[in-house]
């Protein structure tokens, strides 16, 4: 068999549902031809193999690329003022009335051109490359007219022309009401149906649509009113859903077959059990749970009963989770929600890919995927959520580069 690279002598987590735990192989060989993986396995079962560059791993592991499955990479400004604010005992909710949170954001944004949006995310983006990152989610939301919400997926499609990396693109126009709405939410959501989401899709600058379903944000009726848009015009949708009461959320993310429900503090198990049933992905976002020091914690056993896959990803945003560490994320998943070394390296790897509607195409090591990878510095993938601060990555490849 011809292919272009090889790396052998390795530990391979696959990640593969079809192999239990990690999917652990010792003695491991991964072949690439044209980006994409030819063979993953043991040596001794390998083909025979004709590379141009063949690379000895000395029992490195190596898992799949890792995957962030959300984040608000794209926006100006920083609210280390709320920050303040939160530790004087200020809660987001009070912030986001008296007029900070997300719309102080929108300001800073809508100031902003997109090459400044542009420069300001790259240092955030390579923060995660350098951890392994091969696939990132980057929403809008922070634009809340059309103009500027184009503006932040054009600025977020750029990103991965500057950087090897695939960015999937949201749109995030029912983030928050913008202050030209003068409180008129059902006004708004109409410009978001009827006017951004067909301008999105024909310029075809997102890969799904998303809503932040909340007290201080949207009602479950006006995000069906969205998602019935979005089904419209042929894109998935997915939901912030359940983070600061329980309004529902995780039922109404099931109703239309999202991709996933995200943060579920306060799900119940019927919405747990409707994600379930609908087969969606849950992600957990343990930044913010840490950041906004919140107790009620998702609802991991329900999840785990219910069978609901979990990912875990960062929440990159300037507000409530200013992380850019994959590794610190898994950390505090471990830490917090007592997610098991398991389900934190699958939450980064293939159930962020499962979240993305990907699959089929990243996520694990195996045969016909991209080669995404992430070769570690490591005696036990353990480490890789036990160490604090500690970036053990010895190499990066992404489409078999």
């Amino acid at each position: 068999m011809r292919c272009d690279r090889i790396w052998h002598n390795a530990r391979l987590a696959t990640l593969a549902t079809d192999r239990p735990g990690l999917g652990v192989i010792e003695n491991g060989l991964i072949a690439s031809l044209d980006g994409r993986i030819a063979y993953a396995g043991t040596r001794a079962d390998a083909p025979a193999l004709e590379a141009r560059e063949q690379i000895d791993c000395e029992s490195r592991w190596i898992t799949p690329g890792l995957v962030d499955c959300h984040t608000h990479l794209v926006y100006a400004g920083n609210r280390a003022r709320e920050f303040e604010l939160r530790l004087d005992g200020a809660s987001y909710g009070e912030i986001a009335r008296a007029g900070g949170g997300i719309l102080s954001t929108v300001a800073a944004t809508r100031r902003a051109g997109e090459d400044e949006l542009v420069s300001s995310a790259l240092p955030r983006l390579d923060a995660l490359i350098a951890e392994g990152a091969t696939t990132v989610e980057i929403k809008s939301g922070y634009g809340l007219s059309l103009e500027h919400e184009l503006k932040q997926l054009r600025a977020a499609r750029a990103l991965g022309r500057y950087r090897r990396i695939d960015v999937a693109t949201t749109f995030l126009g029912a983030h928050a009401l913008p202050p030209e709405a003068d409180g008129d939410a059902d006004a708004y959501i109409d410009t978001v149906c009827r006017e951004m989401i067909p301008a999105v899709a024909r310029e075809r600058l997102a890969d799904a649509v998303d809503g932040f379903c909340e007290t201080i944000a949207f009602s479950p009726a006006q995000i069906a009113r969205v998602f019935e848009a979005a089904r419209m015009h042929g894109l998935p949708v997915k939901l912030h859903a359940d983070q600061l009461s329980n309004g529902g959320g995780a039922a109404l993310a099931a109703r239309y077959g999202a991709l996933s429900a995200d943060h579920l503090e306060q799900s119940d198990e019927a919405g747990i059990a409707a994600m379930a049933k609908a087969k969606i992905v849950a992600v957990l976002l343990p930044g913010a749970f840490y950041f906004l020091r919140e107790t009620a914690m998702p609802p991991v056993d329900l999840l785990r009963r219910y069978h609901v896959p979990i990912a875990i990803a960062t929440d990159c945003n300037p507000g409530t989770s200013p992380l850019t560490s994959l590794l610190l994320t898994m950390n505090i998943a471990a830490t917090l929600f007592r997610l098991t070394i398991e389900e934190c390296l699958a939450g980064i790897t293939r159930e962020a890919a499962r979240a993305l509607g990907r699959l089929a195409q990243i996520g694990t090591i195996e045969a016909g995927k991209h080669c995404d990878l992430a070769i570690w510095d490591i005696e036990q993938p353990a480490e890789l959520i036990y160490r604090m601060g500690f970036n053990p990555l010895h190499a990066r490849v992404w489409r078999g580069e």
